[in-house]
């Protein structure tokens, strides 16, 4: 069944009713916050992406909505990891290659082969030099995301070495951040983490964020609510 969701006036102007279908078997997929969809995006390779989902399982990666997956986690990068994801996404991938422990050369090898992977882009942890950031601009043709945690992080170096794209992840600090960015860089495509409310999410966006990264709950989390209302059928 196909169902029209209609929007109130904005301005004075009718907003545009659109046509969702979730089906049966589906209606219960995982859905970002709809105040993302107030940002501006990011237009990769003719995509535009505001939302990017912050998750390396690939059941959630296949039952949400978001534009984009980003899959980052605190191991050292492995090209198997990155294959699963891609695989199973139908969306573009933003493929962590390192930046940490996983450094230097490894780091523009995995990136090189994320992109024949099929990787819509790679991402760097902080910690990674802006000579390494180079050497990846090097020998990629996808965008450098680059991850910035602090006001005091030199986010001019990274820009200066080659990162297409600033993902801004500074917990509760994330729109002064994003602030300081944008005083400084007015055209610099931004990713920024939203936060867990709607308000935290709108404040990121006013700063000047042109994409929001969204930390789904866990399936642990999601199966403890399926399971409690297993249990009351009982």
């Amino acid at each position: 069944m196909i169902f029209i969701k209609n929007f109130p006036l904005e301005g004075g102007k009718a907003m545009k009713t659109v046509p969702s279908y979730s089906g049966t078997l589906r209606s219960h997929q995982l859905d970002v916050p709809h105040c993302i969809s107030k940002c501006s995006g990011i237009r990769i390779f003719g995509r535009r992406i505001k939302s990017l989902v912050f998750s390396t399982d690939v059941a959630i990666i296949k039952n949400i909505n978001a534009d984009a997956i980003i899959a980052v986690y605190p191991f050292t990068p492995q090209p198997a990891i990155t294959q699963a994801i891609i695989s199973v996404a139908d969306v573009p991938v933003f493929a962590g290659v390192g930046g940490g422990v996983t450094n230097g050369a490894r780091s523009v090898r995995l990136a090189e082969y994320a992109e024949h992977q099929g990787a819509h882009g790679v991402v760097v942890n902080a910690p990674i030099t802006d000579r390494t950031i180079s050497e990846i601009k090097a020998v990629v043709d996808i965008p450098v995301v680059a991850t910035i945690v602090s006001a005091s992080q030199d986010f001019a170096g990274r820009i200066r070495a080659g990162a297409d794209i600033l993902n801004v992840s500074s917990a509760d600090q994330t729109p002064q951040v994003v602030t300081a960015i944008r005083r400084e860089f007015p055209d610099i495509p931004i990713i920024a983490t939203g936060g867990p409310t709607d308000q935290d999410i709108l404040l990121t966006i006013a700063a000047g964020a042109n994409a929001i990264t969204y930390t789904p709950p866990t399936t642990g989390q999601l199966f403890s609510k399926i399971m409690r209302d297993h249990r009351a059928r009982f």
